[in-house]
C-alpha cells in the first residue's frame, strides 16, 4: 500500500496516459453485495450524511473490479439521491487505496476529493498508480473528473 501511494505521488506530475475517467449511473456494480467489507472503513458522509462516497469491489473483470460509488444530491421526485459509479475504459480501477480518499469543500465549486486507484496497463499486465480527482456539484448532481 505505500508503494502505491509513493508511486502516486511521484506520477502526479508525469504527462497523463491515455485514460477515459467515466461517470455512470448505477447497475450492477453498485450492487450492496460490492461495497468493500468493513463497510466502516469503506465509505465516507459528508455534507451531514446527503453525500455518501463507498469504495465498490466486483471482483471480475481482475483489471477493473474497483469502482467509486457516489450517493448524492440531487434528489430525484421520490426523494432518493442520485447514485453514480465511476470507473475507466468500460470498466473499474485495478487497485484502490480508499483509506487514503481525501476531500475539501469550496462553496462555489461543490465537493472534491482525490483517491489513490491504479489503471490497468495491458501491455505489461500490471497496475499503473494513479490518482483520482472527482468534483462533486450537489445542486446541479455534475461530477467532473480528472486521473493524475
Amino acid at each position: 500500500m505505500l508503494r502505491l501511494i509513493l508511486a502516486v505521488l511521484t506520477l502526479a506530475s508525469a504527462p497523463a496516459m491515455a485514460a477515459d475517467v467515466q461517470v455512470l449511473d448505477c447497475d450492477w456494480q453498485s450492487n450492496a453485495r460490492n461495497i468493500v467489507e468493513p463497510w466502516e472503513a469503506n465509505t465516507r458522509t459528508f455534507s451531514n450524511g446527503k453525500t455518501r462516497i463507498a469504495a465498490l469491489d466486483t471482483i471480475e473483470p481482475a483489471a477493473g473490479w474497483a469502482y467509486v460509488l457516489v450517493l448524492s444530491p440531487p434528489y430525484d421526485e421520490l426523494g432518493s439521491r442520485q447514485c453514480k459509479v465511476i470507473g475507466i475504459n468500460g470498466m473499474g480501477f485495478a487497485g484502490m487505496d480508499f483509506s487514503q480518499l481525501q476531500s475539501s469543500y469550496d462553496p462555489n465549486r461543490g465537493l472534491s476529493f482525490t483517491v489513490p486507484v491504479a489503471e490497468y496497463n495491458f501491455d505489461t499486465g500490471a497496475g499503473v498508480p494513479r490518482l483520482l480527482w472527482f468534483q462533486l456539484n450537489q445542486a446541479t448532481g455534475a461530477i467532473l473528473t480528472d486521473l493524475r
